[in-house]
């Protein structure tokens, strides 16, 4: 990982916040949006002016059946997303990952299909799962109308009126994805082909493109229904209302464990949000230029926190509670940067004194926003190359793995496993459904299928085993005898190079939310409006009041 990182910036004097703090259940679902998420990452290049974007094909009927390609050209070279419409009855329309059938399917093409390249697509990507695709394909994706907004669009479109706009805001979305697979998925291209490139190598880039492009087509595709459903008294979608559309997103159990699968990476996105936050707080002035643009952050914090509504009762609490630590911004913000010598600091420990968890992860965001010229170089260390943590160091002694233990896992060694309600839990993979399930440990059948995810748990079981060796004992010769502990060898050795691997919470505990990791991956990806339907499955929306790329000369990029 990059030295910028591993090591403080020369002019750092605020150390960043301590793993024991951020990398909590209850601080980590409360994460938000940052100008280092995937999303803004992928903006801000491909709005730099070195990128042009067209639809070269549009061969969709009055139905709204056929086939479009968007293209991105840059200055190397060219992405395609190919798409492919689709009439699908709404009985036959979910969001389940067993689905078989969607309104519309999507691939990133590598370059610019031709004709026979889009003849062995159409015959796969509506296939989806079922299919197979090539490595000239980045990402494979699929989505579904919204039943309530998408037919409300059209209608009004075709009759020469726009949408209601308290319709609008309160959807959000006129599609939402319900999976985007990349990284040689389905026979994609793999990761490693790829992050070679610049303009992908940080995480989840070609991702990121391929639903910004799929925005694109969500407009498109509900405009020209409307000029064939109203002919000439049809009219396009108002750009103030097209703008505050995304994609929707829902996402359940499955995207849980990753954070947990891939503890070096975790670290290093923990470590760049951190590492930007320090050099933040460790400025020593704020010009006129950096104020102005915080103030303008907070207001679009304040219409953002407006428009993001939710049922479940905790997430009503928690947006209770943004809302009145805003306010509470709100004074500081008007007064900034007031006398303090280093005023950005100041108003970070004003915010940990007295705003919530939510307020404060929200604050940072803000603090972050006008300071791109410190901030935005940190998203080439966010990628990680996982295959160098994978070998585990055998001839390293056990008291270095003890001092590990008692120095990064002190957190689990604490818990009190002996009390049910911290192993109430366990993760599975549901063979009907294949997506991870958390099940009843008293009540539900299949624990003897548990995924290793009880990180507190193995660890204990780890030190307990560990205790009858010497510390001259070699971890080769320890995993001789134990080999049921090579995967928390191998953790806690990746640990002790990155302190911020491990979410420090017990994942089995009857407590346990899972929507906090899903928020806190969300929260990186760039999602905003989250929207728990309950703590197992949530609603988000992708790209909402961002620029399209057909419109960029109309509609320049902000934040």
């Amino acid at each position: 990982m990059s030295s910028t990182v591993t090591a403080p910036a020369a002019n750092n004097t605020v150390p960043r916040r301590a793993p024991a703090v951020v990398m909590r259940l209850a601080r980590m679902g409360s994460a938000h949006p940052t100008r280092l998420s995937f999303l803004r990452i992928m903006l801000r290049r491909m709005t730099s002016g070195a990128w042009h974007f067209d639809r070269p094909k549009w061969t969709i009927d009055p139905n709204g059946v056929g086939r479009a390609v968007y293209r991105a050209k840059g200055p190397d070279r060219t992405y395609s997303l190919v798409v492919f419409a689709h009439d699908l009855p709404d009985h036959l329309r979910s969001d389940r990952v067993i689905a078989t059938a969607w309104d519309a399917t999507f691939a990133l093409f590598d370059g610019e299909p031709s004709e026979s390249d889009l003849d062995r697509l159409e015959a796969n990507v509506p296939l989806q799962e079922a299919g197979r695709i090539s490595a000239r394909e980045l990402s494979l994706s699929r989505a579904n109308r919204s039943v309530r907004l998408f037919s409300h669009v059209v209608d009004r479109l075709s009759q020469g009126s726009q949408p209601d706009r308290a319709e609008v805001e309160a959807v959000g979305y006129l599609m939402r994805t319900t999976a985007v697979y990349g990284s040689g998925k389905f026979g994609a291209a793999d990761r490693r082909d790829l992050s070679g490139r610049l303009e992908l190598a940080e995480p989840f880039q070609a991702e990121m493109l391929s639903v910004w492009l799929t925005r694109q087509f969500t407009v498109d595709i509900v405009e020209h229904l409307a000029r064939a459903k109203g002919g000439t008294k049809a009219v396009p979608l108002h750009p103030d209302l097209k703008r505050g559309l995304g994609v929707g997103n829902s996402t359940g159990l499955g995207m849980a464990p990753f954070l947990v699968r891939h503890p070096m990476l975790l670290d290093h996105w923990m470590v760049v949000r951190e590492e930007a936050l320090s050099r933040v707080r460790s400025c020593e002035k704020a010009d006129a230029k950096s104020v102005a643009e915080l103030r303008l952050a907070h207001q679009r914090a304040v219409e953002n926190a407006r428009k993001w509504h939710s049922d479940h009762p905790f997430q009503r609490l928690k947006l209770q509670a943004l809302v009145r630590d805003l306010d509470q911004i709100a004074v500081q913000v008007s007064v900034f940067p007031g006398p303090n010598p280093r005023p950005w600091d100041a108003l970070w420990q004003w915010g940990e004194a007295n705003l919530s968890l939510e307020g404060q992860e929200a604050l940072l965001a803000l603090l972050l926003e006008p300071h791109g010229d410190i901030v935005d170089g940190l998203a080439t260390c966010m990628a990680a190359d996982e295959s160098a943590a994978f070998r585990i160091q055998g001839k390293m002694p056990l008291a270095e793995l003890r001092r590990v233990l008692l120095d990064r896992y002190d957190w689990a060694l604490r818990l009190d496993f002996s009390d049910p309600k911290q192993s109430t839990r366990f993760w599975y993979v549901s063979e009907e459904k294949l997506e991870p399930r958390l099940g009843e440990r008293a009540s539900e059948d299949g624990a003897e299928r548990e995924q290793p995810l009880c990180i507190a748990k193995l660890t204990q079981e780890l030190a307990r085993d560990c205790a009858a060796y010497d510390d001259a004992t070699t971890v080769a010769e320890f995993l001789l005898a134990h080999p049921e502990h090579r995967l928390m060898a191998r953790r806690l050795q990746i640990a002790a190079r990155f302190p911020y691997a491990e979410v420090q919470d017990n994942l089995i505990a009857a407590e346990m939310r899972p929507i906090d990791l899903m928020r806190c991956k969300l929260a990186f990806f760039g999602a905003s409006r989250f929207d728990p339907r309950s703590d197992k499955w949530v609603r988000i929306s992708l790209f909402q009041d961002c620029p399209y790329p057909l419109d960029l000369q109309q509609d320049p990029p902000n934040d």
